[in-house]
């Protein structure tokens, strides 16, 4: 493990590796339940019933919010859900689960019935889709909440790729989703090719690579090592943008959170496969029909002109952008009161 987490401290600083990498990259039950069953509980890491790890003891938390699962085409899926009033659900982004939203679900079910998801593959959702690709995963999600929940209309609402995941949707089943909220996430399409996509960032070359990437991330150590590494550098003042931040915008406790799952290697290659596909996602992306659904756009702070071009053809109706203050990539972590007064205000429109 030594030797694997000083390979990948070498490649966390090696600032020409995006430019190399990038060359290179291009039966379940039908039931909703409440818990998984004993047949389930066996992973490479440890027992699927540690899905209520960070939340078990959490009394508060619980008081409102409770997980479920169901299966849609062979997927266990994994969700959170709480609160009162309209339908509101909640994609999370990468490296991270449904526990992103873990800071702004308790106001935003003051005024919605939330839905906060583990996609496809990630987070406590079990079993593997058909593909990784946006489109795929959307499919999914219509399966989860329209035919296993039974949400005929919600308000939706997605970060970094699970904004991939979130358009598809929009896209595909415009009837079903009232207003959309889109969280930093440039759109591979008809004005950002995969391959200018991947040059963005070390990591999304790096991770776009067949292999290799599980081959350095091997075990939970490293798993450990790579995200709390990762995640400074995309936070307020990381190196993405142009800082020197070391810090980790996480508590402990959320990144213990994060590692648990991804330290799963279904899930751990799971998000590499969501890198590995975006050039199906560029495709599928041009060939979506435009969106007219009333959308908000948030990126972090300084972010908003780099993102929207790439956005704006294909999220035709967005009727409020902005940047949330003193925040990086990690919205709903880093200002989570300002994400939900964005998100309050647009959805009650």
């Amino acid at each position: 493990m030594t030797l694997m987490r000083s390979r990948q401290r070498l490649l966390l600083g090696a600032g020409a590796l995006t430019l190399s990498l990038a060359a290179g990259g291009a039966a379940g039950w039908n039931v909703l339940d409440a818990a998984p069953p004993a047949a389930a509980a066996s992973t490479p890491y440890g027992p699927a019933t540690s899905y209520d790890a960070a939340t078990r003891h959490d009394a508060a938390f619980n008081a409102t919010f409770k997980h479920r699962f169901a299966t849609v085409r062979g997927v266990r899926m994994h969700y959170v859900t709480g609160g009162k009033g309209p339908a509101l659900v909640l994609l999370h982004g990468w490296p991270q689960t449904w526990y992103e939203w873990r800071k702004v679900m308790p106001a935003l079910a003051e005024r919605h019935t939330v839905y906060a998801l583990d996609l496809p593959g990630l987070g406590d959702s079990q079993g593997r889709p058909a593909s990784f690709d946006k489109k795929t995963l959307a499919g999914y999600v219509h399966g989860l909440l329209r035919d296993r929940i039974g949400l005929d209309r919600f308000d939706l609402v997605a970060h970094d790729l699970g904004g991939g995941v979130g358009f598809q949707y929009v896209s595909r089943f415009p009837a079903q989703v009232r207003s959309y909220v889109h969280l930093d996430y440039p759109l591979p399409g008809p004005k950002l090719p995969a391959a200018q996509y991947r040059t963005f960032s070390w990591h999304m070359a790096f991770n776009s690579q067949q292999a290799v990437p599980e081959r350095l991330v091997d075990d939970p150590g490293d798993v450990r090592d790579y995200l709390t590494a990762f995640y400074p550098q995309v936070a307020y003042g990381g190196a993405a943008f142009g800082g020197t931040r070391t810090r980790s915008p996480f508590t402990d406790a959320e990144v213990d959170e994060f590692v648990r799952t991804y330290s799963r290697r279904d899930v751990l290659r799971a998000g590499f496969e969501l890198y590995r596909t975006l050039d199906e996602d560029e495709r599928d992306n041009v060939a979506a029909t435009p969106v007219d659904t009333p959308t908000l756009l948030l990126t972090a702070t300084g972010s908003l002109a780099a993102t929207r071009p790439s956005v704006a053809p294909l999220l035709r109706n967005i009727t409020r952008a902005a940047e949330i203050p003193e925040s990086g990539h990690w919205l709903a972590e880093e200002n989570p009161e300002a994400v939900v007064r964005e998100i309050l205000a647009f959805t009650a429109e």
